[in-house]
């Protein structure tokens, strides 16, 4: 059975996405992602895309160059890191990291979220996607 990993810090959602993604633990991740300069804490980590790019690369994961924007759910690929809840504050944007994968030819949404009730999402139409960065190869 699927496990989602839960974010340990308000602003940890992208540690723990890219967590999601290669089947760590939360603890695990960010001891990676401190190792290499990346905190949970640092606004940047979900305002920009080079710190949880840089953690996927560095675990030899294959993404997407660039961002996509984000059309239907049906478009996307089998596993993506998807940008949702966007938002601007003080000319800066923000957003919610998750994961989209296809598990069994299902679409599913990890939200590392501690706040809801199931982080295991199909409530697609409640997610508002802005765009997504497509997961490759892990």
């Amino acid at each position: 059975m699927l496990k989602p990993v839960i974010q340990e810090e308000a602003t940890g959602c992208g540690i723990a996405s890219v967590a999601n993604i290669l089947g760590k633990s939360y603890q695990q991740m960010k001891a990676v992602a401190n190792s290499m300069g990346i905190y949970a804490d640092d606004k940047s980590l979900w305002s920009d895309t080079e710190y949880v790019r840089k953690l996927l690369i560095n675990a030899g994961v294959s993404i997407s160059p660039k961002e996509t924007p984000f059309n239907s759910w049906g478009k996307l690929p089998d596993t993506a890191l998807l940008a949702i809840k966007p938002h601007c504050i003080d000319g800066i944007n923000y957003w919610h990291w998750v994961v989209f994968k296809r598990i069994n030819g299902q679409p599913v949404v990890l939200d590392s979220a501690s706040y809801l009730p199931s982080n295991i999402r199909t409530d697609f139409e409640a997610m508002q996607p802005k765009w997504f960065i497509a997961v490759k190869s892990i």
